[in-house]
């Protein structure tokens, strides 16, 4: 690269980095739930309100705080309990996953007749933890507890109105019914909630889910149909009534109360499942509706960041048979989310009917890679070589995408494309040597944004989930690194993956093939003497 060139490069890599969409992820706050130091049995459930009761005070002041259900998702993709005990490092870790800038953490317990709760925040760039000043109120005043706490951590922020709270006997059985480990017992506490305050809608989104989780989809439509329009929740109420509506193929019902909500409101969610309805409906489109590849195609300019959107409108291009069109598309997925095994299926069965045998083998060599579920889809018939039902939906109508790549990204029109991401490589390398691991992956995701397949940014993404213990995660990067260069490093790399996750058998035919190609890997045969020494 000549001098200039690097500069070029170099402001537009900034750019990118100071973008707006990169500066709202950014500047989230993460609130734990509290810590009960005493394990004191009866207040086991404040741990939980405190971080509901506390992320509500601080989005009223604008403060983007993270909502329990990203929280829940976090904790789903690292497979880690939603009420697991868990160390700093671990929260890190979910802090940025979310994408967020602060972790609030706090412990509470009981002193006579008052809660005493304590909290902490800790900011994660520049890990900077600042102690707040403990607070000690009546449990009877815990919302105006939690209320001083969120101006604490907000200090700048002038404090909004005083919110209208429900009553604690309403709040309390709700929160309960969020931590119970079964339906019937989560049920009981959530009705239990709206018996002591029938205005306490909440509750009825949260019994909205356990019947959904169940697939009782009547009994789900019915505990929010009643919400009325004066309610705060009650957008979510009708976002939620057009899910159920689509779960019980109701299928003119569903899109019309998701078109009713995005002539309030549109957003990339709401278009999005206004295609999967079409899609799943079949046939002409609704009066005053679209095709499917038309909602999906808007919902991609809208959040062009979502590899869900491409996937879906090239699974749709897939079926009206425009294969060059479907083929695109789910290249524009699998550049954004390079271990979807979906995409690169369907991509693969798009460019075998286009007629580029070659490159279609390698998609799917990749996707049986990713999973065996796509071993049985090659055994399927040819007219049906990809499912029916595949499409993406979007469980909100509102919640702000985490882990996102900038959408300035999805936009830049390089015409040297290669060029770029050796530069964000390089970057990457760099950051990766000096064990600064966040800005690492940001560097590394803008190279294989722009080079899917590169393999040494795969391999580096592989060893920092290595040595952060996400052995799964680790596994799915070094199989594309293998995929994309078959070499003795990627192969010993994957044995070492699977050997920490426990996948012996696994482990011992990758340490096998790294030492095929080099006999004289250590790092393989290092593997090879830890599988004889188990």
């Amino acid at each position: 690269m000549n001098g200039g060139r690097v500069a070029a490069l170099a402001v537009l890599a900034f750019t990118l980095m100071v973008s707006p969409v990169s500066a709202q992820v950014t500047s989230r706050i993460l609130v734990m739930p509290f810590e009960n130091v005493a394990h004191d049995g009866r207040i086991v459930w404040l741990g939980e309100a405190a971080a509901v009761l506390l992320v509500d005070h601080l989005n009223a002041r604008d403060a983007r705080a993270i909502t329990r259900e990203e929280r829940r998702d976090a904790f789903a993709h690292l497979q880690i309990p939603l009420t697991a005990p868990l160390s700093d490092a671990t929260t890190i870790r979910i802090g940025q996953l979310v994408g967020a800038s602060r972790i609030v953490l706090g412990t509470l317990q009981r002193e006579g007749d008052d809660l005493v709760v304590r909290a902490r925040s800790m900011t994660l760039e520049s890990g900077r933890v600042e102690t707040l000043e403990a607070e000690r109120a009546p449990l009877t005043e815990l919302f105006p507890l939690f209320e001083r706490i969120a101006t604490r951590v907000m200090a700048s922020s002038p404090a909004p109105p005083t919110p209208a709270y429900p009553s604690m006997i309403a709040f309390e059985n709700y929160i309960k019914g969020l931590l119970a480990e079964t339906p019937v017992t989560a049920l009981s506490y959530l009705n239990a909630s709206i018996r002591a305050q029938p205005t306490f809608d909440r509750a009825r989104l949260a019994i909205w889910e356990v019947y959904d989780l169940q697939g009782d989809h009547d009994r789900a439509l019915a505990a929010v149909s009643t919400i009325l329009q004066t309610s705060s929740v009650y957008r979510r109420a009708r976002f939620l009534v057009a899910l159920s509506q689509l779960n019980l193929q109701r299928h003119d019902a569903a899109f019309q109360a998701f078109k009713l909500l995005a002539d309030a409101r549109v957003t990339a969610p709401l278009l999005n499942n206004m295609g999967v309805v079409q899609s799943r409906r079949g046939g002409p489109p609704l009066p005053g509706g679209g095709v499917a590849t038309y909602y999906f195609n808007k919902a991609a300019e809208s959040d062009p960041t979502d590899s869900d959107y491409f996937f879906n409108l090239g699974y749709a291009c897939w079926f009206d048979r425009d294969y060059a069109a479907s083929a695109y598309w789910l290249r524009e997925a699998v550049r954004r989310a390079p271990a979807d095994g979906e995409a690169h299926y369907v991509l693969g069965a798009a460019l075998t009917a286009a007629g580029n045998i070659v490159e279609a083998n390698r998609e799917k060599e990749l996707a049986r890679r990713l999973s065996s579920t796509y071993a049985e889809w090659e055994k399927r018939p040819a007219a049906d070589v990809v499912p029916r039902g595949l499409e993406r939906l979007k469980l909100d109508a509102d919640l702000p995408r985490i882990d996102r790549i900038e959408a300035s990204m999805a936009n830049t029109g390089l015409r040297d494309q290669q060029e770029l991401a050796r530069f964000y490589l390089e970057r990457g390398r760099r950051l990766f040597d000096q064990e600064r691991d966040r800005e690492a992956v940001a560097e590394l995701n803008r190279t294989l944004f722009l080079a899917p397949y590169e393999a040494e940014a795969h391999l580096l993404i592989g060893r920092m989930h290595l040595r952060a213990g996400r052995w799964r995660e680790a596994i799915d990067a070094f199989k594309i690194a293998v995929w994309s260069r078959d070499t003795d490093e990627a192969h010993s790399l994957l044995a070492q993956a699977y050997l920490d996750d426990g996948q012996i058998d696994d482990a011992r035919t990758e340490a096998s093939r790294a030492l095929a190609l080099n006999p004289a890997s250590t790092s393989a045969a290092a593997v090879m003497r830890a599988i004889a020494g188990r």
